[in-house]
């Protein structure tokens, strides 16, 4: 586990050996159940975490009805844009939809790799942006793609999330409602034969 930490840095920019065990030393990882919450509305997001094995969904309640808006899997940070700052309560929850396992990240141990590494805070900033990117463009999508094409677009980005997760969080997460989902499906099956 720790190798699939370190190489995803090595992957943004290269490692040298002292980096590399610097953040390997750095790793403090957890595992939570399925059904555990990392994150709730309303609470300050004191850690990040990066996904080593599992998946974590993400959503908001809206009138009572939860929403899902996101899900993170291996190699992808589950980053709470919002709420990481003191002053901003979370909007969203995190639940896991499996048994998760990540890497814990917070500000005083990104402080310390930085003051260590200093080149640590231009590679944290550029996972930043591409987090910040990656959530951006699917509000885009929510905004300006059809459900369809929504459903087509996760088919073609994420094929492992349909095999993961329940499909009322996946109808949930397009913005339609299950049966919506299961004629969607149905009608692209039909046109590919």
């Amino acid at each position: 586990m720790e190798n699939k930490f370190v190489n995803y840095f090595s992957r943004i920019s290269p490692l040298t050996k002292e980096e590399a065990e610097g953040i390997a030393r750095s790793m403090q990882t957890k595992t939570f159940q399925k059904g555990d919450y990392l994150l709730k509305e309303g609470q300050f997001a004191a850690s990040t975490y990066f996904v080593l094995e599992g998946c974590i969904r993400e959503f908001v309640l809206t009138d009572g009805e939860e929403k899902t808006t996101n899900f993170f899997t291996e190699e992808q940070w589950a980053i709470s844009l919002n709420s990481f700052t003191p002053q901003n309560a979370s909007s969203h929850n995190w639940v896991c939809v499996e048994d998760t396992t990540v890497v814990v990240g917070d500000e005083q141990q990104a402080q310390a790799l930085f003051q260590q590494f200093p080149r640590f805070e231009t590679i944290s900033r550029t996972i930043m942006e591409a987090a910040f990117a990656e959530q951006r463009e699917a509000l885009a999508s929510y905004y300006t793609d059809s459900p369809e094409q929504r459903y087509l677009k996760l088919l073609q980005s994420r094929p492992n999330l349909f095999q993961r997760i329940p499909q009322y969080h996946l109808a949930s997460y397009i913005g339609v409602k299950p049966e919506s989902l299961s004629r969607i499906r149905k009608r692209i099956a039909t046109e590919n034969g």
